[in-house]
């Protein structure tokens, strides 16, 4: 993704964080209308709360990985 927005920078000739502010603004009100993990997975009891603080780091990969491809890039499967 990084690679994505430095190429779109060098297109737009901007830095890259000008790049992400404006994504940002444009995102920002669809980014806050998706649920939270509080929201989804509702209260844990404490001892889940602790399991869940103990996760493994790689384990958010595997939600970047399931997103979908952006459509201007083809497909690696």
């Amino acid at each position: 993704m990084l690679e994505e927005i430095q190429r779109e920078a060098n297109r737009q000739d901007r830095s890259l964080s000008w790049i992400v502010q404006q994504a940002w603004k444009v995102a920002r009100a669809d980014i806050r209308r998706m649920p939270s993990m509080n929201d989804v997975l509702g209260p844990l009891p404490p001892r889940q709360v602790a399991a869940v603080a103990q996760a493994p780091a790689a384990a958010p990969a595997a939600v970047v990985a399931s997103a979908p491809a952006s459509p201007d890039e083809p497909s690696k499967t």
